[in-house]
């Protein structure tokens, strides 16, 4: 079996940064929605259900690219897929800018979520290949740029909204989506890891690894939580504490700074700390930040419980992944393609869930969702931390 790093391009660090680019893009696309909520609520005159709806079919759609992510990287090497998600991603910014109503929007969330879905992907498994001595804290770095992109698009919108309207920053994040399309279709990739077909025998093996699932359901949780306060902060800070649609837009992007800043020490954090420490301290953060969220008497306390809950946040993503890449390094693609498709079914039920709670009741209680999220997250990770103490690494 081909070693996960025999084929590395002589210049991983045009490579590395093309995978930055391609998580800055998928940023947007994970912020976008719940960033434009409050403007679609008056444009297109949605109701709650229907918006849940949309992440339901963005979701949805990256579930059906996270299936098959893993494998063709395998065989076929990272390029194609991620030249052709970038572009996906840039057309969905477009159609956004000038869908005049529900449907056409449902179909940019379904092309968003098929371009989201293989950035998300690719540049994750890629950048665990580039750096197999320092995973946890290359993907930690990696996750950086996923944050500077989440806040991207709420800053603008919280900024701008009121003097250049919203179609004209939808497109210029369709004009970004074209910078990682061109570095990733002028970048040398490894060759296929797995060039004369796709190993059936070995993703039984790892299929039937309890490690993969655990990482797999922790994700699960934490993906639920991600798009669910993600999506829902600025609605949930408009109509519960009477906040303008661009101050709870500026809060979001407060929201996706602490997920950026909390990432960036996770990166140096993980060296001391390893990975299960590090992920449990971030789960109990996560709890108490979204329980303040959720029984906050007030703006202030809100606003605190999100920047807060973004901070706890931040730093499990991408340091589960580090773990099952540790564990699964020469076939990481699929390895990845099967967590994430866990974890995006996780990330298209839970803000659905939520909407349709708050549909039928409030949106305070539709947000309990992530403190249960945050609470299964804990166990799982504690057990994951005895079932590591037991185990080694398989063998690349």
């Amino acid at each position: 079996m081909p070693s996960a790093n025999s084929s590395r391009p002589a210049s991983v660090g045009r490579l590395q940064g093309s995978a930055f680019a391609g998580m800055f893009l998928f940023g947007i696309v994970m912020a976008i929605l719940g960033a434009i909520l409050p403007s679609l609520f008056e444009r297109i005159r949605i109701d709650k259900a229907e918006a849940g709806g949309l992440f339901l079919y963005m979701n949805f759609a990256m579930l059906l690219m996270s299936l098959f992510f893993g494998p063709i990287v395998d065989r076929f090497g990272f390029k194609l897929l991620l030249v052709a998600s970038s572009l996906l991603v840039a057309a969905a910014f477009g159609l956004l800018a000038f869908a005049p109503g529900y449907s056409l929007v449902i179909l940019a969330a379904v092309v968003l979520g098929l371009g989201g879905g293989g950035l998300n992907g690719g540049t994750n498994a890629l950048t665990s290949d580039l750096n197999p001595d320092g995973r946890g804290s290359a993907l930690n770095l990696l996750g950086i740029f996923f944050g500077f992109g989440a806040l991207f698009i709420p800053f603008l919108i919280g900024t701008l909204l009121g003097w250049t309207g919203l179609a004209r920053i939808l497109v210029l994040a369709a004009a970004l989506g074209m910078v990682p399309f061109v570095l990733f279709a002028t970048s040398a990739f490894p060759k296929p890891k797995q060039p004369r077909g796709f190993p059936i025998r070995e993703a039984k093996r790892i299929a039937g690894d309890p490690l993969l699932w655990i990482c797999a359901f922790i994700l699960f949780f934490q993906s639920g939580n991600e798009f669910t306060l993600g999506g829902w902060i600025s609605t949930y800070l408009h109509e519960v504490f009477g906040l303008t649609p661009m101050a709870a837009s500026l809060v979001l992007a407060g929201y996706w700074a602490a997920v950026m800043a909390g990432r960036l020490a996770a990166s140096r954090i993980v060296r001391r700390t390893g990975h299960n420490p590090l992920v449990l301290g971030s789960a109990v953060l996560s709890l108490a930040s979204a329980v303040l969220l959720v029984a906050a008497p007030g703006r202030g306390a809100a606003v605190a419980g999100a920047l807060l809950i973004g901070l706890g946040f931040a730093a499990i993503y991408p340091t589960t992944l580090a773990t099952a890449g540790e564990r699964f390094a020469a076939v990481s693609g699929t390895a990845f393609s099967i967590i994430f498709t866990v974890a995006l079914c996780g990330g298209m039920l839970s803000p659905w869930l939520a909407g349709t709670i708050a549909q039928a009741s409030n949106l305070r209680r539709g947000l309990l969702i992530s403190v249960l999220n945050c609470a299964m997250i804990i166990i799982l990770q504690i057990v994951l931390s005895r079932i590591s103490k037991k185990t080694r690494p398989s063998a690349a």
